[in-house]
C-alpha cells in the first residue's frame, strides 16, 4: 500500500497542475479613430483692369461661365469664388480709344484670395491686347 499512495498523489498532482484557459469578452468595442471628410475650402478669384483708356475691352475666364466678353470704361473689376484645387485664370484686354494723353497707362491684374498671381501693364499709345494667364493650384 505505501507503493500505491505515492502514485496517487503523483496522479492527482497531475489533475490539479492542469491549465485553464479564461476568455473575458470586452464591455464595449475597441475605440475607432473617427473618419472625416477633408474640409472644402473657397478661393476667391478677381480680375482688375486699371488706367487711363476711354474704354477697352475684355476677355476673361470663370470656372462657371467660361468665356466672357465685355466693353466697358476703366476700372474694372469682378470676381468670382471657386472650390477647385487647380484652376486656369486668364484675361485679355484691348484698349478702345485713349484721349489725348501725354502718358497712356493700362494695367491688368488677377489676384487670388487677396494675393498678387499675375499683372502686366503697358503704356504706349498703340492699341496691343495686354493678356496675362496662367495655371493656379492650391
Amino acid at each position: 500500500m505505501k507503493l500505491f499512495c505515492p502514485a496517487l498523489i503523483l496522479a492527482m498532482a497531475t489533475l490539479v497542475a492542469c491549465d485553464r484557459t479564461y476568455i473575458t469578452n470586452p464591455i464595449q468595442p475597441a475605440p475607432t479613430t473617427p473618419v472625416t471628410t477633408p474640409a472644402i475650402t473657397t478661393s476667391t478669384i478677381q480680375f482688375r483692369v486699371t488706367g487711363n483708356a476711354n474704354s477697352v475691352r475684355i476677355k476673361y475666364v470663370t470656372e462657371r461661365d467660361g468665356q466672357v466678353q465685355v466693353t466697358t470704361n476703366l476700372p474694372f473689376f469682378t470676381s468670382f469664388n471657386t472650390t477647385a484645387d487647380t484652376l486656369f485664370l486668364s484675361i485679355d484686354v484691348t484698349p478702345i480709344s485713349y484721349t489725348v494723353l501725354q502718358f497712356p497707362f493700362l494695367s491688368v491684374q488677377i489676384f487670388v484670395n487677396g494675393n498678387l498671381f499675375r499683372e502686366a501693364s503697358s503704356n504706349e499709345f498703340t492699341l496691343n491686347t495686354i493678356s496675362v494667364n496662367g495655371i493656379w493650384r492650391k
